[in-house]
Protein backbone atom coordinates (compact mmCIF):
# COMPACT_ATOMS: atom_id res chain seq x y z
CA UNK A 1 0.00 0.00 0.00
CA UNK A 2 2.81 2.30 0.92
CA UNK A 3 4.61 1.35 -2.31
CA UNK A 4 1.48 2.11 -4.34
CA UNK A 5 1.04 5.47 -2.58
CA UNK A 6 4.69 6.27 -3.12
CA UNK A 7 4.38 5.41 -6.81
CA UNK A 8 1.34 7.63 -7.17
CA UNK A 9 3.10 10.48 -5.35
CA UNK A 10 6.15 10.09 -7.57
CA UNK A 11 3.95 10.11 -10.66
CA UNK A 12 2.15 13.23 -9.47
CA UNK A 13 5.45 15.00 -8.81
CA UNK A 14 6.69 14.01 -12.26
CA UNK A 15 3.50 15.14 -14.00
CA UNK A 16 3.45 18.42 -12.04
CA UNK A 17 7.10 19.08 -12.87
CA UNK A 18 6.51 18.27 -16.51
CA UNK A 19 3.47 20.54 -16.70
CA UNK A 20 5.34 23.33 -14.89
CA UNK A 21 8.28 22.97 -17.25
CA UNK A 22 5.98 22.92 -20.26
CA UNK A 23 4.10 25.97 -19.00
CA UNK A 24 7.36 27.83 -18.31
CA UNK A 25 8.75 26.91 -21.73
CA UNK A 26 5.54 28.05 -23.43
CA UNK A 27 5.51 31.27 -21.38
CA UNK A 28 9.17 31.93 -22.15
CA UNK A 29 8.62 31.29 -25.88
CA UNK A 30 5.56 33.55 -25.80
CA UNK A 31 7.57 36.28 -24.08
CA UNK A 32 10.35 35.99 -26.66
CA UNK A 33 7.81 36.15 -29.50
CA UNK A 34 6.17 39.18 -27.89
CA UNK A 35 9.49 40.97 -27.63
CA UNK A 36 10.29 40.04 -31.24
CA UNK A 37 6.91 41.35 -32.39
CA UNK A 38 7.40 44.59 -30.49
CA UNK A 39 10.86 45.05 -32.05
CA UNK A 40 9.34 44.42 -35.48
CA UNK A 41 6.59 46.93 -34.73
CA UNK A 42 9.14 49.59 -33.73
CA UNK A 43 11.16 48.84 -36.87
CA UNK A 44 8.04 49.12 -39.04
CA UNK A 45 7.06 52.39 -37.37
CA UNK A 46 10.54 53.77 -38.02
CA UNK A 47 10.41 52.69 -41.68
CA UNK A 48 7.07 54.48 -42.03
CA UNK A 49 8.61 57.58 -40.49
CA UNK A 50 11.52 57.37 -42.95
CA UNK A 51 9.06 57.07 -45.85
CA UNK A 52 7.14 60.10 -44.58
CA UNK A 53 10.37 62.03 -44.22
CA UNK A 54 11.44 61.22 -47.79
CA UNK A 55 8.04 62.33 -49.09
CA UNK A 56 8.48 65.64 -47.30
CA UNK A 57 12.00 65.84 -48.69
CA UNK A 58 10.75 65.47 -52.28
CA UNK A 59 8.12 68.12 -51.58
CA UNK A 60 10.78 70.47 -50.24
CA UNK A 61 12.91 69.92 -53.35
CA UNK A 62 9.97 70.76 -55.62
CA UNK A 63 9.33 73.89 -53.59
CA UNK A 64 13.00 74.74 -53.99
CA UNK A 65 12.69 74.53 -57.77
CA UNK A 66 9.66 76.81 -57.62
CA UNK A 67 11.61 79.31 -55.51
CA UNK A 68 14.40 79.32 -58.09
CA UNK A 69 11.91 80.18 -60.80
CA UNK A 70 10.55 82.96 -58.63
CA UNK A 71 14.04 84.34 -58.17
CA UNK A 72 14.60 84.25 -61.93
CA UNK A 73 11.38 86.19 -62.39
CA UNK A 74 12.42 88.76 -59.78
CA UNK A 75 15.87 89.14 -61.33
CA UNK A 76 14.69 89.38 -64.93
CA UNK A 77 11.84 91.85 -64.27
CA UNK A 78 10.08 90.44 -67.31
CA UNK A 79 13.00 91.13 -69.69
CA UNK A 80 12.72 89.06 -72.87
CA UNK A 81 16.50 89.05 -73.40
CA UNK A 82 17.10 87.39 -70.05
CA UNK A 83 14.64 84.60 -70.97
CA UNK A 84 15.93 83.95 -74.49
CA UNK A 85 17.93 80.89 -73.44
CA UNK A 86 15.00 79.23 -71.62
CA UNK A 87 13.07 76.30 -73.05
CA UNK A 88 9.44 76.75 -74.10
CA UNK A 89 8.26 74.90 -71.00
CA UNK A 90 10.37 77.12 -68.74
CA UNK A 91 9.02 80.25 -70.44
CA UNK A 92 5.46 79.01 -69.97
CA UNK A 93 6.09 78.35 -66.27
CA UNK A 94 7.64 81.80 -65.83
CA UNK A 95 4.65 83.36 -67.56
CA UNK A 96 2.25 81.50 -65.27
CA UNK A 97 4.18 82.64 -62.22
CA UNK A 98 4.16 86.29 -63.25
CA UNK A 99 0.62 86.50 -64.61
CA UNK A 100 -1.38 84.51 -62.11
CA UNK A 101 -3.60 86.40 -59.69
CA UNK A 102 -2.99 84.19 -56.68
CA UNK A 103 -1.91 85.79 -53.42
CA UNK A 104 1.82 86.00 -52.83
CA UNK A 105 2.89 83.51 -50.18
CA UNK A 106 5.59 84.85 -47.79
CA UNK A 107 8.91 83.04 -47.93
CA UNK A 108 12.48 83.47 -46.76
CA UNK A 109 13.07 86.31 -49.26
CA UNK A 110 10.41 88.44 -47.57
CA UNK A 111 12.31 88.29 -44.29
CA UNK A 112 15.78 88.47 -45.86
CA UNK A 113 15.44 90.27 -49.23
CA UNK A 114 19.21 90.66 -49.56
CA UNK A 115 19.37 86.95 -50.45
CA UNK A 116 18.04 87.85 -53.91
CA UNK A 117 21.26 89.76 -54.62
CA UNK A 118 23.20 86.53 -55.13
CA UNK A 119 22.13 83.22 -56.63
CA UNK A 120 24.52 81.43 -54.25
CA UNK A 121 23.21 83.06 -51.07
CA UNK A 122 21.67 79.79 -49.84
CA UNK A 123 24.42 77.47 -51.06
CA UNK A 124 27.26 76.45 -48.71
CA UNK A 125 30.51 78.20 -49.60
CA UNK A 126 32.37 75.12 -48.38
CA UNK A 127 30.87 71.64 -48.23
CA UNK A 128 32.92 68.60 -47.24
CA UNK A 129 31.39 65.13 -46.95
CA UNK A 130 29.46 62.62 -49.03
CA UNK A 131 25.96 63.91 -48.20
CA UNK A 132 24.58 60.99 -46.22
CA UNK A 133 20.77 60.95 -45.90
CA UNK A 134 18.04 58.69 -44.50
CA UNK A 135 19.55 58.42 -41.01
CA UNK A 136 17.71 58.49 -37.69
CA UNK A 137 19.63 61.34 -36.07
CA UNK A 138 21.34 64.41 -37.49
CA UNK A 139 23.59 66.12 -34.92
CA UNK A 140 24.18 69.80 -35.69
CA UNK A 141 27.26 71.53 -34.26
CA UNK A 142 27.79 75.23 -35.03
CA UNK A 143 31.28 76.57 -34.40
CA UNK A 144 32.94 79.96 -34.84
CA UNK A 145 36.41 81.36 -34.37
CA UNK A 146 37.34 81.62 -30.70
CA UNK A 147 40.12 83.93 -29.60
CA UNK A 148 41.22 81.81 -26.63
CA UNK A 149 40.51 78.10 -27.19
CA UNK A 150 38.58 75.83 -29.55
CA UNK A 151 36.80 72.82 -28.06
CA UNK A 152 35.55 71.39 -31.37
CA UNK A 153 37.92 68.43 -31.67
CA UNK A 154 37.30 67.35 -28.07
CA UNK A 155 33.55 67.59 -28.63
CA UNK A 156 33.69 65.42 -31.76
CA UNK A 157 35.87 62.82 -30.01
CA UNK A 158 33.40 62.64 -27.13
CA UNK A 159 30.46 62.13 -29.50
CA UNK A 160 32.22 59.56 -31.69
CA UNK A 161 33.70 57.52 -28.84
CA UNK A 162 30.23 56.90 -27.43
CA UNK A 163 28.81 55.52 -30.70
CA UNK A 164 28.67 51.82 -31.59
CA UNK A 165 29.57 50.66 -35.10
CA UNK A 166 25.85 50.28 -35.93
CA UNK A 167 25.02 53.73 -34.59
CA UNK A 168 27.75 55.30 -36.71
CA UNK A 169 25.83 54.12 -39.77
CA UNK A 170 22.56 55.63 -38.54
CA UNK A 171 23.57 59.24 -37.91
CA UNK A 172 25.46 62.15 -39.40
CA UNK A 173 27.28 64.94 -37.58
CA UNK A 174 27.14 68.27 -39.42
CA UNK A 175 29.76 70.80 -38.35
CA UNK A 176 28.74 74.32 -39.34
CA UNK A 177 31.68 76.74 -39.45
CA UNK A 178 29.95 80.09 -39.05
CA UNK A 179 32.65 82.21 -40.68
CA UNK A 180 32.93 83.85 -44.09
CA UNK A 181 36.73 84.08 -43.95
CA UNK A 182 37.53 81.20 -46.30
CA UNK A 183 41.14 80.97 -45.09
CA UNK A 184 39.88 80.25 -41.59
CA UNK A 185 37.21 77.83 -42.86
CA UNK A 186 39.75 75.87 -44.90
CA UNK A 187 42.06 75.81 -41.88
CA UNK A 188 39.28 74.23 -39.77
CA UNK A 189 38.46 71.78 -42.57
CA UNK A 190 42.12 70.80 -42.91
CA UNK A 191 42.41 70.15 -39.17
CA UNK A 192 39.27 68.03 -39.13
CA UNK A 193 40.29 66.07 -42.23
CA UNK A 194 43.56 65.12 -40.57
CA UNK A 195 41.99 64.08 -37.28
CA UNK A 196 38.72 62.57 -38.58
CA UNK A 197 39.67 61.41 -42.07
CA UNK A 198 37.90 58.03 -41.82
CA UNK A 199 34.70 59.52 -40.37
CA UNK A 200 34.46 62.17 -43.10
CA UNK A 201 35.07 59.66 -45.88
CA UNK A 202 32.45 57.32 -44.39
CA UNK A 203 29.82 60.08 -44.36
CA UNK A 204 29.61 60.25 -40.58
CA UNK A 205 30.94 63.83 -40.43
CA UNK A 206 30.18 66.71 -42.79
CA UNK A 207 31.57 70.24 -42.67
CA UNK A 208 29.82 73.25 -44.19
CA UNK A 209 30.14 77.03 -44.08
CA UNK A 210 27.78 79.78 -45.29
CA UNK A 211 28.50 82.19 -48.16
CA UNK A 212 29.11 85.83 -47.33
CA UNK A 213 25.92 86.69 -49.25
CA UNK A 214 23.84 84.81 -46.68
CA UNK A 215 24.31 87.44 -43.98
CA UNK A 216 22.57 90.83 -44.05
CA UNK A 217 24.19 94.04 -42.84
CA UNK A 218 24.80 93.50 -39.11
CA UNK A 219 26.34 96.89 -38.35
CA UNK A 220 23.20 98.95 -37.68
CA UNK A 221 21.11 96.70 -35.46
CA UNK A 222 18.78 98.12 -32.85
CA UNK A 223 20.02 97.62 -29.29
CA UNK A 224 17.38 95.85 -27.20
CA UNK A 225 17.00 94.40 -23.68
CA UNK A 226 20.01 96.34 -22.45
CA UNK A 227 22.43 94.38 -24.63
CA UNK A 228 25.43 96.12 -26.13
CA UNK A 229 25.73 96.59 -29.88
CA UNK A 230 28.33 93.83 -30.04
CA UNK A 231 26.14 91.39 -28.12
CA UNK A 232 23.09 92.19 -30.30
CA UNK A 233 25.21 91.53 -33.39
CA UNK A 234 26.53 88.27 -31.87
CA UNK A 235 23.10 86.88 -30.97
CA UNK A 236 21.58 87.98 -34.32
CA UNK A 237 24.30 86.22 -36.28
CA UNK A 238 23.91 83.19 -34.02
CA UNK A 239 20.20 83.01 -34.91
CA UNK A 240 21.08 83.08 -38.61
CA UNK A 241 23.73 80.41 -38.11
CA UNK A 242 21.22 78.08 -36.45
CA UNK A 243 18.78 78.64 -39.33
CA UNK A 244 21.34 77.83 -42.03
CA UNK A 245 22.38 74.66 -40.20
CA UNK A 246 18.77 73.55 -39.67
CA UNK A 247 17.84 74.20 -43.31
CA UNK A 248 20.81 72.10 -44.43
CA UNK A 249 20.07 69.27 -41.97
CA UNK A 250 16.30 69.15 -42.45
CA UNK A 251 16.29 66.62 -45.30
CA UNK A 252 19.11 64.46 -43.91
CA UNK A 253 17.34 62.45 -41.23
CA UNK A 254 14.24 61.81 -39.13
CA UNK A 255 15.30 63.76 -36.06
CA UNK A 256 17.58 66.77 -35.65
CA UNK A 257 19.56 67.34 -32.44
CA UNK A 258 21.03 70.77 -31.74
CA UNK A 259 24.40 70.65 -29.98
CA UNK A 260 27.27 73.07 -29.32
CA UNK A 261 31.00 72.84 -30.01
CA UNK A 262 32.05 72.73 -26.34
CA UNK A 263 30.29 69.73 -24.78
CA UNK A 264 30.90 66.15 -23.66
CA UNK A 265 28.38 63.32 -24.06
CA UNK A 266 27.30 60.44 -21.84
CA UNK A 267 27.62 56.79 -22.78
CA UNK A 268 24.76 55.44 -24.91
CA UNK A 269 23.46 58.93 -25.66
CA UNK A 270 22.47 57.92 -29.21
CA UNK A 271 20.33 54.90 -28.31
CA UNK A 272 18.84 56.74 -25.32
CA UNK A 273 17.68 59.68 -27.46
CA UNK A 274 16.41 57.50 -30.29
CA UNK A 275 14.48 55.12 -28.03
CA UNK A 276 12.99 58.00 -26.05
CA UNK A 277 11.80 59.63 -29.28
CA UNK A 278 10.32 56.35 -30.55
CA UNK A 279 8.46 55.85 -27.28
CA UNK A 280 6.83 59.24 -27.80
CA UNK A 281 6.11 58.72 -31.50
CA UNK A 282 2.37 58.85 -30.86
CA UNK A 283 2.66 62.07 -28.85
CA UNK A 284 2.33 65.56 -30.32
CA UNK A 285 5.69 66.78 -29.02
CA UNK A 286 7.80 69.53 -30.53
CA UNK A 287 11.02 69.57 -28.49
CA UNK A 288 12.75 66.84 -26.51
CA UNK A 289 15.34 68.25 -24.12
CA UNK A 290 18.37 66.16 -23.22
CA UNK A 291 20.12 69.01 -21.40
CA UNK A 292 18.75 71.83 -19.28
CA UNK A 293 21.23 74.39 -20.64
CA UNK A 294 20.44 76.88 -23.40
CA UNK A 295 20.18 75.32 -26.82
CA UNK A 296 22.20 72.17 -26.06
CA UNK A 297 20.69 68.72 -26.59
CA UNK A 298 17.41 69.91 -28.11
CA UNK A 299 15.79 67.35 -30.43
CA UNK A 300 13.26 68.24 -33.13
CA UNK A 301 11.36 66.21 -35.70
CA UNK A 302 12.75 67.19 -39.08
CA UNK A 303 9.41 68.34 -40.57
CA UNK A 304 9.06 70.82 -37.66
CA UNK A 305 12.31 72.56 -38.59
CA UNK A 306 10.55 74.49 -41.37
CA UNK A 307 8.23 76.18 -38.86
CA UNK A 308 11.05 76.85 -36.41
CA UNK A 309 13.37 78.32 -39.04
CA UNK A 310 10.65 80.56 -40.43
CA UNK A 311 9.78 81.86 -36.97
CA UNK A 312 13.42 82.54 -36.11
CA UNK A 313 14.02 84.34 -39.40
CA UNK A 314 11.00 86.59 -38.78
CA UNK A 315 12.44 87.74 -35.45
CA UNK A 316 16.17 87.03 -35.78
CA UNK A 317 17.05 90.64 -34.92
CA UNK A 318 14.75 90.83 -31.91
CA UNK A 319 15.65 88.13 -29.38
CA UNK A 320 18.08 85.26 -28.64
CA UNK A 321 17.39 81.77 -29.97
CA UNK A 322 16.19 80.19 -26.70
CA UNK A 323 13.68 83.00 -26.15
CA UNK A 324 12.35 82.64 -29.69
CA UNK A 325 11.93 78.89 -29.27
CA UNK A 326 9.92 79.48 -26.12
CA UNK A 327 7.72 81.92 -28.06
CA UNK A 328 7.04 79.23 -30.69
CA UNK A 329 5.79 76.92 -27.95
CA UNK A 330 3.69 79.71 -26.43
CA UNK A 331 2.01 80.41 -29.76
CA UNK A 332 1.21 76.72 -30.27
CA UNK A 333 -0.39 75.84 -26.93
CA UNK A 334 -0.85 78.80 -24.55
CA UNK A 335 -4.20 80.46 -23.99
CA UNK A 336 -3.89 84.24 -23.43
CA UNK A 337 -6.92 84.08 -21.15
CA UNK A 338 -5.18 81.64 -18.79
CA UNK A 339 -2.42 82.38 -16.27
CA UNK A 340 1.32 81.71 -16.63
CA UNK A 341 1.16 78.44 -14.66
CA UNK A 342 -1.41 77.04 -17.07
CA UNK A 343 0.80 78.06 -19.99
CA UNK A 344 3.83 76.31 -18.48
CA UNK A 345 1.80 73.13 -18.01
CA UNK A 346 0.67 73.24 -21.62
CA UNK A 347 4.20 73.83 -22.90
CA UNK A 348 5.48 70.89 -20.84
CA UNK A 349 3.29 68.61 -22.97
CA UNK A 350 5.16 69.50 -26.16
CA UNK A 351 8.56 70.33 -24.63
CA UNK A 352 9.48 67.16 -22.80
CA UNK A 353 12.53 66.97 -20.56
CA UNK A 354 14.60 63.79 -20.29
CA UNK A 355 16.56 63.22 -17.10
CA UNK A 356 19.40 62.84 -16.35
CA UNK A 357 21.05 65.11 -18.90
CA UNK A 358 23.05 63.44 -21.66
CA UNK A 359 25.33 66.39 -22.46
CA UNK A 360 27.51 68.65 -20.33
CA UNK A 361 28.80 72.10 -21.21
CA UNK A 362 32.58 72.28 -20.68
CA UNK A 363 33.65 75.45 -22.52
CA UNK A 364 34.89 78.28 -20.33
CA UNK A 365 35.50 80.93 -22.97
CA UNK A 366 32.39 81.92 -24.93
CA UNK A 367 32.36 82.65 -28.66
CA UNK A 368 31.35 86.19 -27.61
CA UNK A 369 34.68 87.95 -27.10
CA UNK A 370 35.48 88.54 -23.44
CA UNK A 371 32.61 86.48 -22.06
CA UNK A 372 33.38 83.77 -19.50
CA UNK A 373 30.82 80.96 -19.53
CA UNK A 374 30.81 78.94 -16.30
CA UNK A 375 27.44 77.25 -16.78
CA UNK A 376 27.27 73.51 -16.10
CA UNK A 377 24.35 71.08 -16.12
CA UNK A 378 23.72 69.83 -12.59
CA UNK A 379 21.65 66.90 -13.91
CA UNK A 380 24.52 65.52 -15.98
CA UNK A 381 26.19 63.46 -13.23
CA UNK A 382 22.95 62.08 -11.80
CA UNK A 383 22.44 58.34 -12.32
CA UNK A 384 19.81 57.03 -14.70
CA UNK A 385 16.83 56.20 -12.48
CA UNK A 386 14.76 54.52 -15.16
CA UNK A 387 16.04 51.89 -17.57
CA UNK A 388 13.89 51.49 -20.67
CA UNK A 389 12.45 48.00 -21.13
CA UNK A 390 9.60 46.13 -22.83
CA UNK A 391 6.36 45.29 -21.04
CA UNK A 392 3.68 42.94 -22.48
CA UNK A 393 0.56 44.53 -23.99
CA UNK A 394 -2.03 45.35 -21.35
CA UNK A 395 -4.81 47.74 -20.43
CA UNK A 396 -3.76 49.77 -17.40
CA UNK A 397 -5.77 52.04 -15.15
CA UNK A 398 -5.30 53.94 -11.92
CA UNK A 399 -7.33 56.11 -9.57
CA UNK A 400 -4.37 58.48 -9.22
CA UNK A 401 -4.66 61.83 -10.96
CA UNK A 402 -2.00 62.32 -13.66
CA UNK A 403 0.49 65.12 -13.03
CA UNK A 404 0.91 67.31 -16.13
CA UNK A 405 1.58 64.85 -18.97
CA UNK A 406 2.95 62.03 -16.78
CA UNK A 407 0.21 59.44 -17.17
CA UNK A 408 0.27 55.70 -16.42
CA UNK A 409 -0.27 54.96 -20.13
CA UNK A 410 3.03 56.67 -20.89
CA UNK A 411 4.90 54.95 -18.06
CA UNK A 412 3.78 51.39 -18.71
CA UNK A 413 5.35 50.78 -22.18
CA UNK A 414 8.75 50.94 -20.47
Amino acid sequence: MRLRNGTVATALVFVTSFLSLSWYTAWQNGKEKLIAYQHEFHALRERLRVAEHRTLQRSAELNGVLEQFKRIVAASNGSKDSQSSFSDDAKKLLKDLTNRNALQVPNIYHHMPHLLNSEDSLQPAVQVGIGRTGVSLVLGIPTVKRKVKSYLAETLHSLLDKLSSEEKLDCVIVVFVGETDLDHVHSVVGTLEKEFFAEINAGLIEVISPPIAYYPDLTNLKETFGDSKERVRWRTKQNLDYCFLMMYAQKRGIYYVQLEDDIVAKDHYFSTMKNFALQLSSEDWMVLEFSQLGFIGKMFQSPDLNLIVEFILMFHKEKPIDWLLDHVLWVKVCNPEKDAKHCERQKSNIRIRFRPSLFQHVGLHSSLAGKIQKLTDKDFMKPLLHKMHVNPPAEVSTSLKAYQGHSLDKAYPG
